[in-house]
C-alpha cells in the first residue's frame, strides 16, 4: 500500500523523525475561507431549509435574550 502516495517516505514525518506538518497558520485566510464557505452553503440551500435556519436563529436569539 505504500506505493500509493509514498506513505512511508512522505508521510506525517513520524517515520523519518522529522517534525511533520509544522506549516504556518494564516488566520486571516482561514477566517475568509470560513465566511466564503458559509456563504456558499447558505446560497445553495433550498428554500425550506433557509426557512428552518431563519426560525432556528430567531429562536436562539430569543433564548439568549431570556438567559441574559
Amino acid at each position: 500500500m505504500a506505493e500509493y502516495g509514498q506513505t512511508v517516505g512522505h508521510g506525517s514525518g513520524a517515520v523519518g523523525g522529522g517534525g511533520g506538518g509544522g506549516g504556518s497558520v494564516d488566520v486571516g485566510a482561514a477566517v475568509s475561507n470560513w465566511i466564503n464557505d458559509a456563504g456558499r452553503t447558505v446560497s445553495t440551500m433550498p428554500t425550506w431549509e433557509l426557512a428552518i435556519l431563519i426560525v432556528a436563529v430567531i429562536a436562539g436569539l430569543f433564548l439568549v435574550r431570556r438567559l441574559i
